[in-house]
């Protein structure tokens, strides 16, 4: 997150969680900055994402700092949680010196549960002291709660002779389906961008990275990416280079939160092509990496083509299965709509390789999937689906 220039982070230990872990971190972007996000469309939405929506609309997107906290998600808590919200960011807005507005605030952990005041308030002034430019990684594992594994990741490029770095981090494990981006992520450039440029640029690589993983179908009530540019203006005959790197960075967070689904022991990539846009290879390519037949086959290694079949067939993309064709990884199993032979103990040793992370030519199981003659393509991840998430989520509060 602080590999571009200006930007500092931070993260403390309040107390949020019953272990050891940093819990807290405050990421604040340099004078001049701009915000835009993407949030949870859920009906049921913590009060932080309404505060947020609202703060960006007023400012333009001129945010300048947003504090997470780990452990309490604060949502379904009513007036309570949005005074604390407001509270929060107001005395985080007079340390830094910045108005109200400036300031964000996200939450994540369990429903239904406030954050506990007097330990964030405690916690403000040593988290804003403790701002450096070497704080990202730190407060990349501040923002995780059932993830096993800290998300984060910065590129680099001269584009015309300007060095220009994006970085990000990203917290999620469960409660992830596309509907937005269901997680919590951040990403900083230096490089300067305007505002009605940015906020469309940012969608777009959102679409095709956050809103394309899949780990058990639910959304939460939480869910926030937020991009931040500041720096020197970037020659604009260079923005869809800068495009391109955004979406190398959210694709590579998003591969890694789908990698760490709760129990997870494998990563799914769906290539659907053949459709006639790129929505529709996405709504078929979304349907797969969400079935939980194809989850439970995925864990067990077993390559039941079938309920891939089934579940694009329900996406609600029109096509022609006699025109559909299958193959795990190098192996094709179905060819213009009939099953052709195959060695099965050949396919589920190629999974078990995957699995194990020793297949050479990749590090998840590739399934592709062509439906037509269309130009249209797009591709999702997910995970399998295991005993252990059912272990994990039948007493994730008990």
């Amino acid at each position: 997150m602080t590999a571009p220039e200006g930007f500092k982070a931070s993260a403390r230990r309040a107390g949020f969680k019953e272990s050891n872990d940093l819990d807290l971190a405050l990421l604040l972007a340099p004078d001049g900055a701009v915000c835009c996000g993407t949030f949870t469309e859920s009906f049921v939405r913590a009060s932080c994402i309404d505060l947020s929506q609202k703060r960006l609309r007023e400012t333009g997107g001129r945010v300048r700092a947003v504090m997470i906290n780990s452990g309490q998600a604060n949502a379904c808590t009513g007036d309570a949680g949005s005074e604390a919200n407001l509270l929060a960011t107001q005395v985080v807005a007079e340390k830094l010196g910045l108005k109200p507005q400036e300031v964000l605030i996200n939450s994540t952990g369990v429903i239904g549960v406030p954050i506990p005041m007097h330990k964030l308030l405690k916690a403000i002034d040593p988290l804003i002291e403790a701002l450096n430019e070497n704080g990202g990684s730190n407060a990349a594992k501040a923002i995780l709660t059932t993830d096993l594994v800290q998300k984060e990741c910065a590129l680099k490029a001269d584009l015309g002779g300007q060095i220009v770095r994006i970085g990000g981090m990203a917290k999620g494990s469960g409660m992830i389906h596309p509907n937005m981006a269901t997680m919590l992520a951040y990403l900083t450039c230096d490089a300067a961008i305007p505002e009605n440029i940015w906020r469309p640029m940012v969608k777009r690589a959102v679409e095709k990275s956050f809103n394309s993983i899949s780990v058990d179908g639910d959304t939460s009530t939480n869910d926030t990416f937020l991009a931040f540019n500041a720096g020197k203006d970037l020659d604009k005959k260079y923005w869809n280079s800068l495009e391109n790197g955004l979406l190398e960075l959210t694709k590579y967070l998003a591969k890694a939160i789908a990698r760490d689904g709760e129990g997870a022991n494998i990563l799914l990539e769906v290539n659907v092509v053949g459709t006639n846009s790129d929505h529709d290879a996405l709504l078929i390519a979304r349907t797969i990496v969400s079935s939980s037949l194809v989850k439970a086959a995925l864990n067990g290694c077993d390559p039941n083509w079938g309920r891939i079949i089934a579940a694009a067939g329900r996406a609600g993309v029109s096509f022609r299965s006699e025109e559909v064709c299958l193959w795990f990884g190098p192996y094709q199993l179905l060819s213009n709509g009939q099953p052709i032979q195959y060695d099965c103990e050949t396919v589920k040793e190629y999974m078990k390789l995957c699995m194990k992370g020793d297949y050479l030519e990749s590090d998840c199981v590739l399934i592709r999937l062509s439906i037509g003659k269309g130009s249209g393509s797009a591709r999702a991840w997910g995970c399998d689906l295991s005993e252990k998430y059912v272990r994990i989520n039948a007493d994730y509060t008990t």
